[in-house]
Formats: structure tokens, sequence, C-alpha cells
């Protein structure tokens, strides 16, 4: 029994289990030297060279109360201190250092031993040690274990999986969509409301797709800073062609009032210097933001127990915020123009289409703001690229499958007549 549990200890305790299993009793000991050399043969004087090597050895603990000590280990059916001590008796041995450590004929011990590493495995024990801050206790509570480091991992969460596949194929339509309007470039449906603004929105809506990928795996500084950034310019950029557009649609109409003073804005110039005026705005937004108080990786050591989260921290909420709050402004504008308008004659129902994007686009980030600010870590990051992908998607599908339906399944419609007649525009 006492070897088993010397041998649980540090390697002076091994030591000593295997003295204590060779040599159980010696009665006599003839002599011993003191650290000045001199050769001792009373017992009082190996006695006292004895203690003052034991108390180099073994660090008192002032405070400790032995009988405290002697209820716990009880508890836990080992054997009291003055059980174990009569297996050590009388013994002599050398430590590693070539010192000599002897017990006195009693089994008794000169001082309270070193055992704090034993105390901080009893249960209840007043005797515990703070884990660092990157770890964290077992069930047991006996040794410090490193906390589960959490984030949106490649090879573990199957929702980045998803998410890399969704972003693909969505940008992959959205490109071929590009080239197939870049081919028909000069038929009346591609041209029809300002053809540029079409090209400048598939390209935004494919980096939006594509900024995804910023946002899935371990987040970094470099990721922190661009992933907000590419996403919110390009989706700026978005909503402002979508506006820019609406406006097209609102001016064209008054215009072909007789007399009416709105025929001088018809043409690129308007809607083009619409779309550059309202991207700049969220451009110096971000570079301000990135000036001032730029996003970082951020440990999250505190939100759950066991855990530490790697997430990227804003930086300046207000810079955060002001860039979502800017692309739900003109998501707004966009809408309510294009709502009142929608009754339009049907030469101009492209703000039909206006409008369920945007009603799209609003719903779906009206819905995540919610979501995101009542989540943490890796779903925090999850609730966002679900935002990013749905309106984005939204956009595309809304704004350019009742162009694609008439290029590639109504080729008869594709005619100057239908788009000024009472076809779709």
């Amino acid at each position: 029994m006492a070897e088993s549990i010397f041998e649980q200890g540090d390697k002076n305790g091994k030591l000593l289990a295997m003295l204590v299993a060779e040599q159980r009793v010696q009665t006599n000991i003839p002599c011993i030297k003191n650290t000045q050399g001199d050769l001792l043969t009373t017992q009082t004087d190996i006695l006292d060279t004895f203690v003052e090597y034991y108390k180099t050895l073994y660090a008192p603990i002032p405070t400790y109360d032995m009988a405290e000590l002697d209820g716990e280990l009880a508890s836990l059916q080992i054997p009291r201190l003055s059980e174990l001590s009569r297996y050590v008796k009388e013994v002599q041995y050398k430590d590693p250092n070539g010192k000599v450590m002897i017990f006195n004929d009693k089994g008794e011990l000169p001082s309270p031993m070193e055992i704090v590493n034993w105390i901080t495995r009893i249960k209840d024990s007043k005797l515990c040690k703070k884990c660092p801050e990157n770890e964290w206790p077992n069930k047991a509570k006996t040794i410090c274990i490193d906390k589960f480091i959490e984030y949106l991992s490649y090879e573990e969460d199957i929702l980045v999986l998803f998410f890399s596949i969704t972003s693909v194929i969505f940008a992959t339509t959205s490109f071929l969509i590009l080239g197939l309007f870049v081919r028909f470039r000069s038929t009346p449906i591609v041209r029809a409301n300002n053809r540029n603004l079409s090209f400048i929105l598939l390209l935004s809506l494919i980096l939006s797709f594509l900024s995804v990928f910023l946002f899935l795996g371990r987040p970094v500084d470099i990721t922190c800073m661009l992933q907000q950034v590419t996403f919110g310019i390009p989706f700026t950029i978005s909503a402002s062609s979508i506006l820019a557009k609406t406006i097209m649609v609102c001016v064209a109409f008054k215009a072909t009032r007789p007399g009416s003073s709105c025929r001088k804005w018809v043409g690129v110039k308007l809607p083009n210097t619409v779309m550059l005026f309202c991207s700049s705005i969220q451009v110096m937004n971000c570079i301000l933001w990135l000036s001032i108080s730029p996003p970082f990786q951020e440990y999250d050591m505190d939100s759950y127990p066991g855990k530490i989260l790697i997430q990227c921290n804003e930086g300046s909420v207000i810079g955060f915020y002001s860039m979502l709050g800017y692309m739900g402004f003109l998501a707004a504008v966009s809408f309510v123009l294009a709502f009142m308008v929608r009754t339009l004659p049907d030469s101009f129902n492209e703000a039909k289409y206006i409008t369920f994007s945007m009603l799209v686009f609003c719903s779906v980030w009206i819905a995540m703001i919610p979501a995101y600010l009542s989540t943490r870590g890796k779903y925090m990051v999850a609730v966002e690229i679900f935002a990013i992908l749905t309106s984005s998607a939204g956009i595309l599908l809304c704004m350019f499958s009742p162009k694609l339906y008439i290029l590639l399944l109504k080729p008869e419609l594709n005619t100057r007549g239908t788009m000024l007649g009472k076809r779709m525009l």
C-alpha cells in the first residue's frame, strides 16, 4: 500500500517507494556525515543532521492544519500519515543530490510534508489553484486541460462546406449571366434601362458571393479587416445600381409627358452619377473606419465555459453599423421609389422586379440584426454569411430571371417593338 502511494508522487517519492520495498526496518544507524564532511556517530547528532536535510528537501506549510489533512485523507480511505510513517521508520537513503535522508526510530516525520499536489486532487479541498486563462479544469477538477477552440473550421463544420458550395454556385451563375449579357449586349432586352448598370450590378454580386470565403476558417487580423469591407462595398454598389435603375425608370416615365423638363435627364449620365456618388460615400465610410478603429482578431474566453471563441471584433461599432445602416438606407429608398412606380405602363415595369428584390433584401437584413446580436462565435458569423448569400441571391433572381427568360426561352420577344410596347422592359 505504501509503495503504491509513494509512487504517485514526485521522483523523491518514487525513490522512497523503492527503498521501502527493499528495506522495511533498519534498527541501527552507525554513522552519518554532515554537510561539512564530519563523521557523526551519536544518535542526537545524526537526528539533528537528518532534520536539517529534511528541511531543505521539503517545503513546510505553516498554515495548514494536519488534523484537517488527516480528515480529508480518511474520506478517501487513504491511510493516515502516521500509518504510513511506520513503513519508513529507521530508513536511511540518499536523494539524487547525494543528501542522506533518515526517518527516526518512531517513524515520525520531523516536519510537515509538502503535499500541495495531493491537495489539489482531493474533493472539496481548500488548496486549489487557478487554471491559466487558456485552460479549464477537467470534470473531476483534478487537472487543467486546454479549452476547446471554436470558429468556422473547414475541417470540422459542415456549415463551411454548405456555405462554400452555395457561394461558388451563385458566383458562377452570376458570371454566366454576365457572359450571356455581354454576348447579347446589343439586343433590346439587355440595353433596356442601362446595360452598363446591369454589368456593374452583376460584378458586384459576384464579389458579394465570393466575400463569404473571408468569413470562413480561422480569423486573423487581415481577414477581419477585409471581410466587412469586401462585403459592404460591393453590396453598396449593388444597392446604388438598383437605386440608379429605379430613378431612371421614374425619370423615363415622366419624360414621356408633353413639355416635361425631365427629358434633359434621360440618358446614362444621371444613373451613372447616382451610382458613383452613393458608392463613394460608403467607400469613404469604410476608409475612415479602417483608419480609426479597424476590426481585429479577438479571443473570447468568457462567453462560454471551457471554450475559446476566435472571432473578429468589429473595432468601431459605429463604423460597422454605419456601413450596414447606409446599405439599408439605399435599399429602403430604392424600395419606396420602385413601389411608387410599380403601376406604370408595362414598358416601364422593371420597377416591379426592383420592388421584389429590395423587399427580399430588407426582409433578410431586418431579420438578421436580432439574430446576429443574440449569438456569439461561429454562429454569429454563420448568421451574417446566410444574410449575405440570401440577399444577394434574391437580388440576382428577382432582377435577372425575367430577362433571362426572354433571352433563352422567348427570343422572339427580344425586339425593340416589344420593349416599347405592352411587354416587360
